[in-house]
């Protein structure tokens, strides 16, 4: 069964009800770790090697925050800044995450329809994401679509059990013999229709 590697960031975790329902879903889960960075480094000083001790034992690295300004909360950059290093991660040298899967999985107030071109945001979530795609990229890793839970404001409890429960189908869909590159066509990981709700 292929591990999966939770790197969840998130400031105010204990105000999000959209977060706490998809991680208290999966934390627990088996082959799962859940890795939250602001609970390790309060202080932003991350422990390199224990990080990338951690990205070695597993298959599938999950990027998990909510949107904020259009990217991640900022211990999520300071853990790439840090963590992948030239000739570790990337250069010639730097081949260890090759053919990994990587995603995001983010949450935001704003509903699907803002994140368009005839929206106030003007993009869309997964032009907000290319950062993430190009770095995955350049460490040699599988980059899949996001999973998205939007418009969190407006969610109601039985909104957030149907999202888990997407969320928890996925990472089984990804655990098992399933080629996850298959799923690099959707617009969202969670659009799938091999995904209930």
């Amino acid at each position: 069964m292929k591990k999966v590697l939770i790197l969840f960031a998130h400031p105010k975790f204990e105000k999000s009800r959209a977060n706490a329902a998809l991680i208290n879903r999966l934390k627990d889960k088996a082959h799962v770790t859940f890795n939250d960075l602001y609970e390790h480094y309060p202080n932003f000083h991350i422990n390199v090697q224990r990080e990338q001790e951690l990205l070695l034992q597993h298959d599938i690295i999950i990027w998990h925050h909510p949107l904020y300004w259009y990217s991640s909360p900022a211990i999520l950059k300071q853990w790439k800044d840090m963590v992948l290093e030239f000739n570790w991660a990337y250069g010639p040298k730097g081949k260890v995450l090759h053919n990994k899967t990587v995603f995001n999985v983010i949450t935001t107030g704003g509903s699907r329809e803002v994140y368009c071109s005839q929206g106030y945001n003007t993009y869309t979530i997964n032009e907000f994401l290319k950062p993430y795609e190009q770095t995955a990229t350049l460490c040699g890793m599988n980059y899949l679509p996001p999973f998205a839970v939007m418009g969190t404001h407006n969610l109601s409890d039985e909104d957030l059990v149907n999202y888990a429960n997407q969320y928890e189908q996925l990472i089984d869909l990804l655990q098992g013999d399933f080629e996850a590159t298959q799923l690099s066509n959707c617009f969202f990981l969670n659009d799938l229709n091999l995904l209930t709700r």
